[in-house]
């Protein structure tokens, strides 16, 4: 009696299982990126639709050194964010930075660099009074930094008397947009700076690996020994801290200092910092991710008014994006979590 044996079937298997192989591995791929090809596409799309003003060179300079200050921002952002907590108050500190820069060296003839280191401790102060509200005191971070950040902003309209402060040192001008290099002014370079700063503190150091360890589950860290509370307070000093870097910043570019127009920044802010933690390092709020999200947002948003959009349409487009951000990030995270435990 004679046995056929069918090698065909192993054969199929063998052949099929690269192509599973090869599936498995573009999909990760494809998530980290795709947010990278949603920028090229958009960049695409409105070349094509306005190829005389939007794919020159003028156009791209003027983006990359426009958005310098919510890139920062926004960077500043994601610390207190990947340790599990917001900073409502950052755009508030920022524009805490900006006026007593302005106000110390315009009005009151103070050095350049002592309305800096003025304006930095002022924005340090704000930090550790947010430090102490959510970690001693036990306050959510939503409703204490919502909180600080109005008193924040009534002391902004104080000390500026509700007016807009012109007239800062040439000196911090030309530090940020008097100065351009390939046509793009430094401020673009100093937050691109901070990106890669970041990105190694996040990747890299032990610091990055525990805030992205408390923001997982503080009390699984508090029982693996790690000061969590001095972890979550570090985080909300060091937003602080970053946005009077942006204060700086946006100081040098109006050449002074208003004191609502910094407002208009915690939309774009936090839609980016949402954003960007699908991209990257997906399930992550990390740095390379917030830059992408950042140009992309504003590729968009330049790419409508170009069109002649209302510009009530740029609310709706971050508003929208903050939406749409905060639910593609939650589900990656909620992916990348259920992978690692498989």
């Amino acid at each position: 009696m004679s046995v056929t044996i069918d090698k065909s079937t192993p054969t199929r298997a063998a052949e099929a299982e690269p192509d599973s192989s090869r599936s498995r591995s573009f999909g990760p791929m494809f998530e980290k990126y795709a947010l990278v090809l949603a920028l090229v596409a958009v960049v695409v799309f409105f070349s094509i639709l306005r190829p005389e003003i939007y794919p020159t060179a003028n156009n791209l300079q003027n983006i990359l050194g426009s958005q310098a200050v919510l890139l920062i921002l926004a960077l500043g952002l994601i610390v207190p964010l990947t340790a599990g907590e917001f900073d409502l108050s950052a755009v508030s500190t920022m524009s805490l930075s900006a006026m007593t820069i302005a106000v110390l060296n315009v009005q009151h003839g103070w050095s350049l660099l002592s309305a800096i280191a003025v304006a930095v401790l002022a924005c340090l102060v704000v930090g550790l009074i947010n430090a102490l509200l959510v970690v001693r005191l036990q306050i959510d971070s939503f409703i204490a930094t919502l909180g600080s950040g109005t008193v924040v902003l009534g002391v902004v309209q104080w000390i500026s008397g509700s007016t807009s402060v012109t007239g800062v040192e040439s000196a911090l001008v030309d530090a940020t947009i008097g100065t351009r290099i390939f046509g793009v002014s430094l401020q673009f370079y100093y937050a691109l700076a901070l990106v890669l700063i970041m990105a190694v503190v996040f990747q890299y150091t032990p610091i990055g690996r525990r805030l992205l360890f408390v923001g997982r589950g503080a009390q699984v860290a508090r029982l693996s020994g790690l000061h969590v509370d001095r972890i979550r307070g570090g985080a909300l000093v060091t937003s602080a801290l970053v946005a009077a870097l942006a204060g700086i910043v946006y100081a040098g570019m109006l050449g002074g200092a208003d004191p609502s127009s910094g407002q208009s920044f915690m939309l774009p802010a936090f839609a980016a910092a949402f954003l960007g933690a699908t991209a990257i390092v997906p399930g992550r709020f990390n740095a390379f991710g917030t830059l992408v999200a950042v140009y992309f947002l504003v590729a968009g948003v330049v790419g409508l008014q170009m069109l002649g959009v209302a510009s009530f349409v740029q609310q709706l487009f971050y508003g929208g994006a903050l939406v749409v951000a905060v639910a593609l990030s939650g589900a990656v995270r909620r992916r990348t979590t259920s992978r690692g435990t498989r």
